[in-house]
């Protein structure tokens, strides 16, 4: 992949009756995640239709800078909590990007 810019797809799914605490957590991911070296964006979503459904979505500079972030402890944290919080593993698609606006 070299340096091509990556985008990241990561579903989560809240075990239930802990969607507002998986939401809590998740949020708290924003904010240094935003500050990582590479992030170009790091965007939470919640589906509208099943709320214990969110959805990263996330553009980094490079396949390093992304490998970089998910070992930093902001993220290990909320990771080490992921079998209590959440009701199946993480699904992470990772993909480079194709096309650009220019």
């Amino acid at each position: 992949m070299g340096d091509a810019r990556i985008s990241v797809v990561a579903r989560l799914r809240a075990r239930a009756g802990m969607e507002e605490q998986v939401k809590q957590e998740l949020m708290g991911l924003v904010a240094p995640s935003r500050k990582d070296m590479g992030c170009i964006n790091y965007d939470l979503h919640q589906s509208m239709d099943d709320s214990a459904l969110f959805v990263f979505y996330e553009n980094w500079e490079s396949k390093a800078d992304l490998d970089a972030h998910l070992g930093m402890p902001h993220v290990q944290t909320v990771l080490g909590k992921a079998d209590q919080l959440l009701a199946e593993p993480v699904d992470l698609s990772v993909m480079k990007l194709l096309s650009d606006r220019g």
